[in-house]
């Protein structure tokens, strides 16, 4: 009996020598629909959250080296505090402060978003990530690069081989990694959730905002996203210089002439300047647009033709209500920081 034991013992350590003992698994990472939310549209199962995936992704998203000359990271136009938008940029910078063509959107509950840029032009979250790495007026790096820099690097080795096993660092590791970081940017314990909730209560011009707005922006911002993620022309006339002309760049259809994306009110307040390029500056140019400056053409969206008639009391009221969509819990969430202000990361359980 003592002989096999020892037989057993030895045959352990050959094996553990030759790497047959099995790597732990990782950890599996809940992903929590918010009370009342519709199911998302993301497929978890083709790319199950970790702990160890949601970190790689967390690691890549700040990481400058993943552009060409290792000066700007994902987070260098998504910042956490503007809700992982551009804060105060009309537009976007990439390398060597080249100017992009659109203002870089909120980065806030993808897993319920099937189409992604101003245009949707990407119709999958793991494949968007593609665009800004290799776009030359981006990151303006190349997927083969960014391997080579990624393989060279130790930890990184470690983390991928954590997330999805051996010899796993390539394009789809990557944009996947990228993907289970961006899906946890979950947004919604504003006041509005917590009124919505029964936890909180509206004061009085918060209140009329959110009566306002049920009649008069509901219709293109719907809850609790606060968008229909539908394509409209709201009257914005094309930029002489830029030349975006939207949706009708992806469809080739006329009818989808100056057509965007419509965008979440979420956290709105801390996510300016407004509009697809970032032409508003405040609140107060945008509602200015919508109730005297617009550009009604043919494909205008019909419900503005007439244009939003809004009174000042109107529009004081509703930025009452839009303030009340600031969830500042989502923006100072350790969880999301780079990692050196993320000593312990709370993955939570339950909402």
């Amino acid at each position: 009996m003592k002989f096999i034991t020892t037989i057993s013992i030895f045959i352990a350590v050959i094996f553990c020598g030759l790497g047959f003992i099995s790597i732990s698994k990782p950890i599996p990472l809940k992903f929590i629909t918010p009370k009342g939310w519709a199911k998302p549209v993301y497929n978890f199962k083709e790319n199950p959250l970790t702990k160890e995936g949601f970190e790689l992704g967390k690691k890549l998203f700040y990481d400058e080296r993943l552009s060409k000359d290792s000066s700007i990271s994902c987070a260098s136009c998504h910042q956490q505090f503007a809700a992982f938008s551009t804060f105060d940029h009309n537009l976007s910078h990439g390398i060597g402060n080249f100017l992009t063509t659109r203002n870089a959107p909120a980065l806030q509950n993808l897993a319920w978003q099937k189409g992604f840029m101003a245009d949707g032009s990407i119709h999958h979250l793991d494949l968007q990530p593609i665009m800004p790495l290799t776009a030359k007026n981006e990151m303006a790096e190349t997927i083969e690069n960014i391997i080579i820099k990624i393989k060279k690097d130790a930890a990184y080795k470690q983390m991928f081989k954590a997330a999805f096993g051996k010899d796993s660092i390539n394009q789809k590791a990557i944009t996947k990694a990228l993907s289970q970081f961006m899906l946890m940017l979950v947004s919604s314990d504003s006041k509005y959730d917590k009124v919505m909730r029964g936890e909180d209560k509206f004061i009085l011009p918060e209140q009329l905002g959110y009566d306002i707005f049920k009649k008069k922006c509901a219709s293109c911002h719907s809850e609790p996203m606060f968008t229909d993620y539908s394509y409209k022309n709201v009257g914005m006339p094309m930029d002489a210089t830029l030349q975006d002309i939207g949706r009708m760049k992806v469809t080739g259809n006329k009818n989808d002439s100056l057509k965007f994306r419509v965008p979440s009110l979420r956290n709105v307040v801390l996510t300016q300047p407004y509009g697809h390029d970032g032409r508003f500056a405040t609140f107060y140019n945008v509602f200015e647009h919508y109730r005297k400056n617009m550009i009604v053409s043919s494909t205008t969206d019909s419900l503005l033709k007439n244009k939003l008639p809004l009174s000042n009391y109107e529009i004081g009221q509703l930025t009452a209500f839009l303030y009340t969509l600031t969830d500042s819990a989502f923006t100072h969430n350790p969880m999301f920081a780079p990692q050196g202000f993320n000593i312990t990361p709370k993955f939570r359980d339950k909402h």
